[in-house]
């Protein structure tokens, strides 16, 4: 099993490119399954979780063709369903329903399974589905959708934590082969959902509203293959913005999409970070200990809650103390543990952390828990005094593409280390 080795205690200076999109990428292919025309993505990055897509679509029959972050997708007649041994693997593998139920009128997908940062049901997609006509039956660990036809509906969609991204975008690739309109109140309003509704346009659909509570859609009987370009990171971005402050450097981030990341530039700055915006590059510096922040996530435009854990590593070393309330998952503090192996001074108390900054941490062998725990645990490192291992860091292949080569270039002394036989 591969680890990073990290020696800590070195500012960052140099440029960085944002990666395209993970989580606009994965609906985005998805929604090729919506015709029988060839549709050409750009700017996929190059993540195990692109492949695990593709890999399902491969399952189903569907041709694609990737060569480096393009991709072409072919989905002439898809056939099966989607088995529980890919689906298992990436949650995201949920998007065919809606694109198989709108074209096919008939889907067939595994239960995702659990997730390490808390629960994530699938009901208001199934919801959604039924509210459109379809029957839908869970057997057997497998959701099963059909319909003799769809039809427009007003389909309210948010839920007990707030709008789901989710359920709107699977929702919406749904409805627009559907007849007659549908309105999805409720709807997130995260750059993710519109890029995927400008995809669906680009290919014929008429959705309207994107961006705001209420999406309106009304159906058409076919969408065209086109060609699209996929969106820059915004969280990879964000979490690079994090690392040239934490370390106290300047980083140059080359194809920063800032217009989507005002609720983690803010934040930043507050604390005394400085950032300079020219065109789709962002410059972020930081020469001194963060001031202290009260942050609460929320869905966008809030503070997202895949910054969380990067800036929980950032506050660790700040000036007072910090409070961190994660609003969207309910075990999303799993970082905090190996934070405070590292000397880190944070208190848990319930879905609220309680920061304390201290002036340095200590390098440590720490394990990552998830994705966004990965980063924030590298991050750390790179402060850190002495040398830190972070060990399961097959999380962060999932979303971050080429992350030790990109923070390398910027003057970051880390390695990745294989170990034979090690769990």
């Amino acid at each position: 099993m591969d680890k990073l080795v990290i020696s800590g205690g070195h500012p960052l200076h140099g440029e960085v490119k944002v990666s395209g999109s993970k989580n606009a990428a994965l609906p985005l292919m998805a929604a090729c399954l919506l015709t029988d025309e060839p549709c050409t993505l750009t700017n996929l990055p190059d993540l195990v979780d692109i492949t695990t897509m593709t890999e399902l679509l491969t399952y189903l029959g569907v041709g694609a063709e990737r060569d480096g972050n393009r991709i072409t997708i072919e989905a002439r007649k898809p056939e099966g369903e989607a088995p529980y041994d890919i689906v298992r693997k990436m949650r995201a593998s949920y998007y065919v329903l809606g694109p198989l139920l709108s074209r096919f009128r008939e889907a067939k997908i595994s239960l995702p399974g659990g997730c390490a940062i808390g629960a994530r049901p699938i009901d208001l997609h199934i919801k959604g589905m039924e509210k459109l006509g379809a029957e839908v039956a869970v057997e057997e660990g497998y959701v099963h959708a059909k319909a003799a036809k769809l039809e427009g509906s007003d389909i309210h969609l948010r839920g007990t934590k707030g709008p789901s991204v989710g359920a709107t975008i699977n929702v919406m690739m749904a409805a627009v082969l559907a007849e007659g309109q549908t309105k999805i109140i409720g709807a997130a309003a995260e750059p993710e959902v519109c890029i995927v509704a400008g995809f669906l346009n680009k290919m014929g659909a008429k959705i309207a509203g994107y961006g705001t509570p209420e999406i309106t859609i009304q159906g058409v009987k076919r969408l065209s293959g086109v060609e699209f370009e996929n969106m820059p990171d915004r969280i990879e971005a964000g979490t690079y913005a994090v690392a040239a402050t934490i370390t106290r450097g300047r980083i140059i981030l080359r194809n920063a999409p800032s217009a989507h990341m005002g609720n983690i530039i803010q934040p930043l700055l507050e604390a005394g970070g400085e950032i300079e915006a020219s065109g789709k590059h962002l410059t972020v510096s930081m020469m001194r200990r963060p001031s202290p922040l009260v942050i609460n996530t929320a869905p966008y435009p809030g503070f997202p809650t895949d910054m969380q854990a990067q800036f929980m590593a950032w506050l660790s070393l700040g000036e007072g103390t910090s409070i961190v309330a994660e609003n969207i998952f309910e075990n999303r503090f799993m970082q905090a543990m190996e934070l405070q192996r590292m000397g880190a001074e944070i208190t848990i108390q319930g879905t609220t952390a309680v920061i304390n900054g201290t002036d340095h941490l200590s390098g440590a062998e720490v394990m990552a828990s998830d994705l966004r725990a990965s980063a924030a645990l590298v991050l750390a490192g790179l402060a850190a005094k002495g040398t830190t291992t972070v060990s399961r860091i097959y999380h962060l292949d999932r979303g971050y593409e080429g992350l030790e080569q990109k923070l390398a270039s910027v003057g970051g002394e880390i390695k990745r280390v294989s170990v034979p036989g090690d769990e």
